[in-house]
């Protein structure tokens, strides 16, 4: 017991342990943990969805169309 008594906690706030958000429900489950690592990885994932998205905008913007649309068959009135 000497050890233990010897020893005095000290509180010392931590700055690089970064954050943690607990989600409880009604009955004071723990439903789930959300870590700093799930929000890069959702931050990351945000940036390749943008990257991606612009990228399929630009080659659709200039890619020739597939089949050239042309009318087989005159229309059924024509005004004049």
């Amino acid at each position: 017991m000497s050890q233990f008594e010897s020893r005095q906690t000290q509180l010392k706030l931590d700055t690089d342990e970064g954050w943690v958000v607990q989600v409880y429900g009604s009955n004071r489950r723990l439903l789930c943990v959300l870590e700093p690592s799930h929000g890069w990885i959702f931050l990351i994932g945000c940036g390749v969805g943008l990257l991606l998205s612009v990228i399929w905008i630009n080659i659709a913007r200039y890619s020739p169309p597939l089949e050239p649309t042309s009318p087989t068959e005159s229309p059924a009135l024509q005004v004049d």
